[in-house]
């Protein structure tokens, strides 16, 4: 066993006459490890778009939700008759009245 550990530390699996299989391992793990690294800081980009994207999406509802309370305030009908008075226009006292259409067929 101590002879084991010596030929390890001395690296003699790197040189001895079957080493090309071990040659063969260590690429394939150093290939395994580079693929692994670049597909978690693949994932680590678009977490964090998706993290930006999902704060956008809160900051547009947001923006939504004031816009829509704004123009449901301006289309109260107290609103629009205040605007509208100052170029003279006022409410009718005189409720409209229904104007009935009746076909009369000439024979």
């Amino acid at each position: 066993m101590k002879e084991s550990l010596i030929d390890i530390l001395k690296v003699k699996f790197l040189i001895s006459e079957d080493a090309v299989k071990n040659w063969k391992f260590i690429i394939f793990t150093s290939l395994l490890a580079v693929i692994m690294i670049t597909s978690s800081h693949s994932i680590d980009k678009k977490v964090f778009e998706i993290d930006s994207l999902n704060d956008e999406v809160l900051e547009l509802k947001s923006e939504f939700v004031d816009v829509r309370s704004k123009v449901q305030q301006l289309k109260l009908e107290s609103n629009i008759t205040q605007k509208v008075k100052d170029k003279g226009l006022v409410a009718s006292v005189i409720p409209p009245k229904k104007i009935k259409v009746t076909n009369k067929k000439s024979d």
